[in-house]
């Protein structure tokens, strides 16, 4: 006895397997950029020469990653990028949660007109504040410092959004009974709230790492002093400092140690940001 797949069920089949072809081809495009970056670290000067378009390294060499540390100096742009980004996260974290809940579980005069300010501030380009800013920093006496770096990025609106979001989805009877039970609201905030908002403090931690990790333009115009470059900056410096010949290998090698912490971060949170982004209503 011989049994035959039904029609709906083969035209099923035909789109779930595009889908799947589609996914794979989309993946590929997205890694092999990222594999032509790690292969090339490994690559030396003459292996570019000789071939400059290959993907793997005729003779694979680790001296790029040595040179980077030892005459580069890109340990100390590592350790600025570090407390920089923890400056900038651990801000967000507290701030943004802080007024989060604040907008969405508290009453007060001018509340909706503070959420319009943060929506409206989101929508508002960093070149158009750009030159305050600064203006703000010279005033503080903060240029040249790296706490002058992290100041624009300390309370973004959009970590104080995407808690207001999440925070708005938590049932207010959690809230209420621990009002019942005379909670204070820090008490509330604290053992209540945080404990229901770790993706979207995980959203919140990751998005303001990323925009830390990645700024380029401010902690140019910022640091005037090679001690307090940033890794992009220092990145960039490196390439500028060779006059005739770019060291690809070296540049490269930099590229792959300012991709690292992003990727292992986004790695070890990659399941709360999902969670926070859906939660909040992001796309």
């Amino acid at each position: 006895m011989t049994t035959t797949t039904p029609a709906s069920a083969r035209r099923t089949a035909v789109p779930v397997a595009l889908l799947y072809v589609a996914l794979i081809v989309a993946a590929a495009l997205t890694v092999l950029p990222f594999f032509w970056v790690v292969s090339g670290s490994l690559r030396g000067l003459d292996d570019f020469r000789s071939a400059p378009g290959a993907w793997l390294p005729s003779d694979v060499t680790f001296d790029n990653y040595g040179r980077l540390f030892a005459q580069v100096g890109f340990g100390g742009f590592l350790v600025n990028s570090l407390v920089v980004a923890a400056l900038t996260v651990v801000a967000n974290v507290i701030g943004g949660s802080m007024a989060g809940y604040a907008l969405a579980k508290l009453e007060f005069r001018g509340k909706r007109i503070a959420f319009g300010a943060v929506m409206a501030s989101l929508m508002v380009p960093f070149s158009a504040t750009f030159v305050p800013q600064f203006v703000v920093t010279v005033n503080l006496g903060l240029v040249d410092t790296l706490v002058g770096i992290a100041l624009p990025l300390m309370v973004a609106p959009l970590s104080v959004f995407i808690v207001r979001q999440y925070a708005a989805g938590i049932p207010q009877e959690v809230i209420e009974a621990a009002r019942i039970d005379g909670a204070s609201e820090f008490r509330i905030f604290g053992q209540v709230f945080l404990p229901l908002a770790g993706p979207a403090l995980a959203t919140v931690t990751i998005m303001s790492f990323l925009a830390s990790w990645n700024n380029f333009i401010w902690p140019l115009i910022v640091a005037q002093q090679s001690a307090t470059y940033t890794l992009p900056v220092g990145l960039a410096a490196t390439k500028q400092a060779a006059q005739n010949v770019t060291d690809y290998g070296l540049v490269l090698a930099g590229a792959v140690v300012v991709m690292l912490p992003v990727l292992a971060l986004f790695l070890f949170l990659q399941r709360y940001f999902v969670q926070g982004i859906a939660a909040t209503g992001l796309k």
